[in-house]
């Protein structure tokens, strides 16, 4: 079950995953909207002056996660160093890998997902499949299998909204808790997708950034039927 407290500055702070001059990388608590959305309450925003360690800004984002996604979440530094990570986003160059539950699962154990999509509302945010919607390319590879669920890494290749929420459903694979796109969740289960590693060639002639978010508690259940097991042998 997700803990709906809201979070403080000190938490956020402790979740600090990587510094630098240009970037910080934090992982984002699931049930935390990075921007005021429909639900009102507190968002990521509002904590963000507590990242600022010595600088006159407060850092700002360089992408989003949905507010039920765990995570790894960029922030640029100041404004230059927002202009870059925005360019490479852009560009593609940020790659991303997510950890999701699924309700099934695919055949094989790896593959892609090539399905446009479109806003369902031109006023909203929930999406689906439309062949004149933007293109939207998925990589899935399957870590492991159990219980009626499939463990997936999910690699967009495309930054549609809801795109993996969406792809994985239109397969007939919905992600676990998915209250949108799936089948209603169990009481008390949070969406089981979590942004587990982010990659940024930030700096030329260095090697790319690497960052690993640690799995929540409120994954590691349905992970565990699985087969996964956390540093500490923890089924």
């Amino acid at each position: 079950m997700q803990d709906d407290r809201e979070p403080s500055s000190q938490d956020i702070v402790r979740r600090l995953l990587y510094r630098d001059a240009l970037m910080l990388v934090i992982d984002k608590p699931a049930g935390l909207a990075v921007h005021p959305d429909v639900k009102n309450g507190g968002t990521l925003v509002d904590q963000l002056d507590a990242l600022r360690f010595g600088l006159p800004r407060r850092p700002e984002l360089a992408h989003r996660l949905d507010r039920e996604t765990s995570g790894c979440l960029v922030l640029g530094r100041h404004r230059k160093a927002l202009a870059r990570l925005g360019r490479l986003f852009a560009a593609g160059k940020v790659r991303k890998t997510y950890w999701a539950v699924v309700v099934g699962g695919p055949g094989g154990d790896a593959g892609e997902i090539a399905l446009p999509l479109a806003r369902r509302d031109p006023r909203g945010w929930h999406m689906k499949v439309d062949p004149a919607g933007q293109p939207a390319l998925t990589r899935w590879r399957v870590l492991g299998r159990g219980a009626g669920l499939t463990w997936l890494a999910l690699e967009p290749l495309t930054g549609r909204t809801h795109q993996l929420r969406v792809h994985c459903a239109a397969m007939g694979w919905p992600i676990c808790g998915d209250r949108i796109y799936g089948p209603d969740p169990a009481p008390g289960l949070r969406l089981q997708l979590h942004a587990r590693t982010v990659t940024v060639p930030l700096y030329p002639n260095r090697e790319a950034i690497q960052v690993e978010a640690p799995v929540p508690a409120d994954m590691w259940e349905s992970l565990g039927r699985c087969g996964w097991a956390d540093e500490s042998g923890r089924p």
